[in-house]
């Protein structure tokens, strides 16, 4: 008995004419940037590696570029200060930390550096300290030395520098212990 197999097709070439004329390059272009730039703003370096990406010619990519800097919808000033602003106090970032995502993203270190230093230290004291305050309640019960460790190790990673970590690390474990103390003052009954 023989079986009947199923013949294998081979799909059907594409329909040319359907697909009308090939797209124009500086219309294909302009639109992957118009979609790169709904919803959030770019840089202008972040929206150059999209074009390549895309084999947009480097002449093309870079004129359509200019243009839309000169009518403002790049704007690398303008995208460090939002950056900054949404990171420093979401994140916790330093200014370390932010200068290097600034430089990812393609800003050069004036444009950084400019709006970094509209950075208030008191705001960025107040994220480090928050973050040693959240990361705290996870710490009960670890001795003093390893939670030091820790939450130095932690605004590290964030970006802050040894001296000012030490310091309020140092300035938030006594403020914790105080309130411990606070709320448990018969623990200590017998001392």
């Amino acid at each position: 008995m023989s079986e009947e197999r199923p013949t294998s097709r081979a799909p059907a070439p594409p329909d040319v004419e359907s697909q009308g004329p090939p797209a124009d390059p500086e219309s294909v272009a302009r639109k992957i940037l118009l979609d790169a730039l709904t919803g959030q703003a770019r840089s202008r370096k972040e929206l150059a590696d999209k074009l390549a990406k895309k084999d947009v010619p480097a002449e093309l990519a870079e004129r359509l570029l200019d243009r839309f800097e000169e009518v403002g919808l790049i704007d690398d000033e303008a995208f460090a200060r939002a950056w900054i602003a949404s990171r420093q106090p979401g994140k916790g970032l330093a200014r370390r930390a932010l200068a290097q995502e600034l430089r990812r993203k393609g800003i050069v270190d004036d444009v950084a550096r400019e709006a970094l230093d509209e950075i208030d230290p008191g705001d960025e004291e107040a994220a480090a300290r928050i973050l040693v305050r959240k990361k705290l309640r996870s710490l009960a019960g670890v001795d003093q030395h390893k939670a030091t460790r820790r939450l130095v190790g932690l605004l590290a990673r964030k970006g802050y520098g040894g001296a000012m970590a030490f310091a309020i690390v140092k300035e938030e474990l006594r403020q914790h212990g105080e309130e411990q103390l606070d709320l448990h003052p018969d623990a200590f009954a017998g001392e």
